[in-house]
Parts: C-alpha cells; structure tokens; sequence
C-alpha cells in the first residue's frame, strides 16, 4: 500500500522544511520537497497535511506494560497499559520491564503482553531482569535470553542505591554485565544495561566503579530516574560528561522536572547528545500514585511552549537518541528514506493529530482509530 503525507513541515528530527513523505507498506520510500510529482493513480492513500508538523514516532524505553507497583500490598499493584494511552502520547515503540515485583509478575506475562502490543500496531520490545540480582531470566540464562529471543534487547531494570534492589555487590554487577554484553554481540542486539537508580545513599557510585573497574563499553550502561532528587541529578551529570548515557524520567514532581534538568544541560551541552528521556509509565511513585506515559508528551510540550527550547533538541531526546542507544537507528528514531514508518504528526501548538505506526494510521484527528484485534 502506497500513503502520500503532502505538505507536512518535517522534523527528522532536524527540521528539514515542508515536504511530501511517500509511505511504502511500513517503511518511508521517498521524502521530497513539497509539490513534486507522484503518480495518484498508484498512490491509494492522500492526506493533506498542510499546516502540520511531522516528527518521529516516540521511542520510550522505560514502561512497566504489565503493571509496576506491589510494594505496598496486593492493593497497590498497578494494571497492564492500554494500547489507547501508548498511541494517545504519540509513542510508536516501547520497552517494557519488570520492577521490583518479579514474584507475582513473571517474564512470560512480559513477553506475551509485548506480543499483544505488537498485534494492536506498535513495535515493542522487553528486557529480561528485574529489581534483582541474579537476574530472572526466561532461558535460565542472560546471554541466552538476548540471542534467542527476538523481543529481548537487554536487561533491565537493575536496582541500584534502593531498598528495594538485592543490594547487589560490584562483583555481581561486573558478571551481569558481562552476560549482557555477550549476549548483544552474538543476538546483534544492543545489550544494554538498563538501571533503576535509587534515591540511597550511594546514588551512582555503583554505576562509576562499574564503568572504572570492566573493559565494558560504557554506552551499553543506562541510568534511568537521574533526576529523582538534586544529588543524584548533579552524579548524573557528571557521569554524562564523562561520556556516559544519562536517562531523565517524565513527570518527576519530588526531585528535578524533566524540563528543569533538561534546561540546566543545555547549559552544558547544546545539542544534548546522550541524553534520553522515557515515562516510567504504569510504574508505582512512591507516595505519588502511578506513572503515566502521557507525562512523556506533556513535558515535551512544555518544554518548547514554556522553557522556548527548539523542537529539533527536545525532540531527538524520545527520538534519535534513544534509538541509537538501543542500536535501532536510522530504522527507528528518524524519518529518512528507509525508516519504519513511524510518524507523529501534530498541529502548530504540538498537540498530537495523527500517528502512524509501521505505515498504519492509529490515530486520526487527536483520537484513536478502534481496530479488531490481530488486525495489523
């Protein structure tokens, strides 16, 4: 099936002008200046986005798509996300995870609520792990969960400097990495370490011996809630300008919002390269409810409408840059010739019309098109 976008102003992030973007199936076969000629005859699919702004489709790699929470009884268990808030956000790909509860909540129910997401439209990955260390795995191994199962991208969340995580030493540390990175090489996946960072005493330093202590590759480690409280935020800056990957959580309300500590690294950086930001969604916050991916998309908006940062800066942060650090890229996080077809268009004031994922429209006129289930 052939789908023509025509006179969409283009983010690739890096804002390109006004274009007509030539859909093929789900992936972009041409992107080309606004008013050149196409064959209607083939095309099935017009849309006449005059006056829109298109950009990637959102890439967060932090969701707890089967629930978080549990920490204060059964009562406080979190539900599964529904596909309808995933889209309604403007995000075409996730990653889902286990938190600190991997007794009632299992890998399977993971894996197969991955699947689910994927038959509703969306790409979706999962990492293998939990709070704790040894890792629960569904092969009984790291390594072998990374190479042969497709979904499984890397490991995570690994809790850190918490009283929640299995206090985990750096020996144990240094072998789960290991694992992990192995597993990447061989399955040609990325093999990242994904951490839940903890407002404990010892905030990163784990994460500083674990880098000054292994030959590892440090971009294949990930800090996620580096904004949780102002100490760990000044660690995580430090750890960013010595040439690690820094993850800013959405809708922090305790410690620095994600649009304060984005404005502070902007101040240090200008185009902000390794720095990502996902939502935490349906993740438990201690004594403030529950995470929800909407966050992602309403801190973006405030970003640009109220801190007056560029859309091309903010924007690559749920883009571009996640992408490379989950080695997805250029295939997601850019519309370039060749990509998925993942698009989020909105109007002039950024609020979401239409998103396309793998070339289907699932989301028109800021409301999602109800489809059966299994129909891609």
């Amino acid at each position: 099936m052939l789908t023509l976008l025509k006179n969409v102003e283009c983010y690739c992030p890096k804002f390109s002008g006004k274009n007509d973007i030539l859909l093929a199936g789900d992936k972009i076969c041409k992107i080309v200046q606004a008013g050149s000629a196409f064959d209607k005859n083939i095309i099935e699919q017009i849309y006449d986005c005059n006056g829109l702004l298109a950009f990637p489709g959102l890439i967060d790699q932090h969701v707890h798509i089967i629930g978080g929470g549990g920490e204060q009884g059964f009562s406080s268990r979190v539900e599964e996300i529904d596909i309808r808030e995933i889209l309604l956000a403007g995000v075409t790909t996730v990653v889902g995870l286990l938190g600190a509860d991997s007794s009632t909540r299992s890998l399977r129910t993971l894996f197969a609520k991955a699947k689910a997401l994927e038959t509703q439209g969306i790409t979706t990955y999962i990492y293998t792990g939990s709070y704790c260390v040894p890792a629960v795995t569904l092969t009984e191994s790291v390594t072998d969960d990374l190479v042969l199962i497709d979904n499984i991208i890397g490991v995570g969340e690994i809790a850190i400097s918490d009283h929640r995580s299995s206090q985990p030493t750096l020996q144990e540390l240094r072998r789960l990495a290991s694992q992990t990175h192995i597993g990447g090489l061989i399955g040609g996946k990325a093999g990242v370490l994904h951490f839940h960072t903890g407002s404990g005493r010892a905030g990163l330093v784990p994460l500083f011996d674990l880098v000054d202590q292994t030959d590892l590759p440090m971009d294949m480690f990930i800090p996620s809630h580096i904004n949780r409280s102002p100490e760990v935020f000044s660690q995580g800056i430090r750890y960013w300008k010595k040439g690690g990957y820094i993850d800013i959580t959405a809708g922090e309300t305790t410690g620095v919002s994600m649009p304060g500590a984005v404005r502070l690294l902007l101040q240090q950086q200008k185009e902000l390269l390794r720095v990502t930001v996902s939502s935490d969604a349906n993740g438990s916050i201690p004594g403030d409810g529950i995470g929800s991916i909407y966050s992602l998309y309403k801190d973006i908006q405030t970003c640009i409408k109220e801190f007056h940062i560029h859309p091309e800066i903010i924007f690559r942060l749920v883009t571009e840059n996640v992408a490379k650090v989950l080695k997805l890229y250029p295939i997601k996080g850019a519309l370039s010739e060749g990509s998925d077809a993942d698009i989020l268009i909105t109007d002039k004031d950024y609020n979401i019309q239409k998103v396309i994922c793998m070339g289907k429209l699932l989301v028109d006129n800021g409301k999602v098109i109800e489809r059966q289930t299994g129909d891609r």
